[in-house]
């Protein structure tokens, strides 16, 4: 396997070659940058925690040097917080007992780019390697442009290879946006209450962002509890955190199927469900005026 970048890197935490490490993989996360996997596709990592046959494998595209940063790292130049994300995510490798993780070292403004395939041809060696049941990546409704990049990237990828090669659901995973704007039926909704004690720690390892000045660590717990009490306003809660994801197989599922529409048909969902909501109310209250 030759991936793009002379900088990429791979970890296997218990040691395993790459390509042992990869094909074992049951669950892959793809992700934009460092901490990416630890906030959208916990889901997967816990999954596999202490399993001895199934495996979370994790894919980080982007280098981590344009972090903003504040505090203790206000100073830091971009090649020293490069390496230091770097060494994060593979901190959380190995608390997360993952299979894998690869970095893959691309800058976010190449990611961004259209029509730049590198980071393409990167995704297509590794799934076709890893052969995962389930991956999680980026929702294209998201509001950060690298994320929506890697999305493209990775829908593009699977479309590329095999069918049979292709993974059995892919998930678009929450990350700078909520989906729960998504309509019931549409929600894949993620227990993500497995192992607390778990995700505040790998959270927790990216202190170049908490101490940086985000506070990513409680705002994703926030919105796992948040999302498991609001779900549902005439049940008790099911869980204690959850995340939601849109599901993205049809896409892979059909390659002729616009993305643009893909996307749009859930939106519009949505503000059809919205509308007809506030018609119902609005006919009840003019009859009983009238």
């Amino acid at each position: 396997m030759k991936l793009h970048n002379p900088g990429a890197a791979f970890f296997a935490p218990d040691g395993t070659t790459a390509a042992e490490a990869v094909a074992r993989t049951t669950h892959l996360g793809i992700g934009a940058h460092q901490d990416d996997l630890e906030i959208m596709a916990y889901h997967g990592i816990s999954a596999c925690f202490g399993s001895s046959s199934s495996w979370f494998g994790g894919i980080t595209c982007t280098n981590g040097a344009g972090s903003a940063r504040s505090g203790p790292y206000a100073d830091w130049n971009d090649d020293r917080m490069r390496a230091q994300r770097r060494l994060e995510q593979e901190k959380a490798a190995m608390v997360g007992e993952y299979g894998f993780v690869a970095q893959l070292d691309h800058e976010s403004s190449a990611v961004k780019s259209p029509g730049n395939n590198a980071l393409h041809q990167d995704l297509v060696q590794l799934v076709r390697a890893a052969c995962p049941s389930l991956l999680y990546t980026h929702n294209p409704a998201d509001k950060h442009e690298t994320h929506v990049g890697v999305f493209v990237a990775v829908i593009e990828a699977l479309r590329a290879i095999p069918e049979e090669e292709r993974p059995g659901q892919v998930l678009g995973c929450e990350a700078w946006r909520d989906l729960d704007w998504l309509p019931d039926d549409e929600k894949v909704a993620l227990d993500m209450g497995g192992h607390e004690n778990l995700a505040a720690a790998l959270t927790g390892l990216f202190d170049t962002q908490i101490a940086g000045g985000k506070r990513y660590d409680l705002a994703a717990q926030g919105r796992r509890r948040a999302h498991a009490t609001f779900f549902q306003s005439h049940a008790v809660d099911q869980a204690v955190q959850l995340s939601f994801a849109m599901d993205l197989t049809p896409l892979i599922r059909d390659v002729s199927r616009d993305i643009i529409e893909f996307t749009e048909s859930r939106i519009d969902r949505f503000r059809r469900e919205v509308r007809s909501r506030l018609e119902e109310r609005l006919g009840v209250r003019r009859k009983e005026s009238g």
